[in-house]
């Protein structure tokens, strides 16, 4: 048979007091003293009483949950995200409802509805697709936003978020490659992350022009995607990779880390050796970059840290406090899959 829940009238008979005294001490009210609240704490510890967090959050109106959306689990940037966000929110109190759109904005939305059904206090949501249609939404659920990395090019007044400055990380991985010596520098994107690709695009041409470099458009291609079958980033990158081949260049600068790594891995079908012939920059300093041999270079994304930012600023909405967006600044990270011409 299930075991009985304890419940407050269980502790109040046992304690012999109200149920109304035990609630209250339960909830280290100020109204109980100090000694009685510890004893009635200390009893409900023995009888191993277990918060009921359906009633409480009919009471306050709060769930202490929030909801975080990300496009993959299988990409470790997001798992530094998520150890950030669930760091913040477990010292507040509150515990991080996961869910995973796979970059497809229909699915994106049907999480998001699945969060406002369990009553999530607030959204946190990485590399977001979504456009209009979710922030009218949003309005009409009354549910707090925070994006990360957003991938939508409408910047919306109500919604918070904090990203890292693409186009400066672009610009530090070309600018190291043309101090190399690189003058022949192509750039791997994806098309599914419209907003970054296109920021770090930019700085890709930026920072060739500043060296007086004219980027030339066989240096650079952005992989469309087919929701149906694609291939992970790894597996775009190793598909990718012959076609750049043909247009002479000594250096590839890649939109992700994951990108990077199928590179490496066309390289060593194609008999490329890395970087002797082909110097190899990414983007995000997942932890497997400097595990792959040659380890890569790559711009860091203080992921932790966008993270913890986003849940603060989700904790600063929900206690009205002030709130302020991040742009972060990244940093490159110089390891062995990068050398002179």
């Amino acid at each position: 048979m299930p075991r009985q829940e304890v419940s407050i009238s269980d502790i109040a008979r046992a304690a012999g007091v109200s149920h109304s005294t035990v609630s209250r001490a339960l909830r280290d009210s100020s109204l109980i003293s100090p000694q009685v609240r510890a004893q009635i704490q200390q009893l409900a510890r023995e009888m191993g009483y277990t918060p009921n967090a359906i009633a409480r959050s009919l009471q306050t109106q709060r769930t202490k949950t929030i909801g975080v959306v990300v496009t993959s689990i299988a990409d470790p940037f997001y798992g530094d995200i998520v150890k950030g966000v669930e760091a913040v929110t477990r010292a507040a109190g509150f515990s991080v409802f996961l869910g995973v759109s796979h970059n497809d904005p229909f699915q994106e939305m049907q999480v998001i509805e699945s969060f406002h059904q369990r009553r999530v206090d607030g959204l946190i949501i990485a590399s977001s697709r979504i456009t209009g249609s979710f922030h009218s939404r949003s309005d009409r659920l009354h549910i707090p936003t925070v994006l990360v990395n957003n991938q939508t090019e409408a910047q919306e007044a109500p919604l918070h978020w904090v990203a890292i400055d693409d186009k400066r990380g672009a610009m530090l991985a070309v600018e190291h490659l043309v101090q190399l010596g690189h003058r022949s520098i192509g750039y791997l994107g994806l098309g599914n992350r419209p907003r970054s690709n296109r920021l770090r695009l930019e700085g890709y041409r930026q920072a060739l022009v500043q060296a007086g470099i004219t980027p030339r458009p066989e240096w650079i291609r952005v992989v469309a995607h087919d929701q149906e079958s694609e291939p992970d980033d790894a597996g775009l990158g190793r598909q990718a990779l012959p076609e750049l081949l043909d247009s002479d260049i000594t250096a590839l600068f890649c939109y992700n880390d994951m990108v990077a790594i199928g590179v490496l891995l066309a390289c060593r079908d194609l008999g490329i050796a890395v970087p002797q012939q082909l110097s190899l920059v990414g983007f995000d300093d997942v932890i497997t970059a400097s595990y792959v041999s040659p380890a890569l270079t790559t711009v860091h994304q203080p992921k932790l840290q966008l993270g913890q930012l986003a849940a603060q600023t989700m904790l600063d909405i929900l206690q009205n406090r002030p709130v302020e967006n991040h742009l972060l600044f990244p940093s490159l990270i110089v390891r062995s899959s990068t050398a002179s011409l």
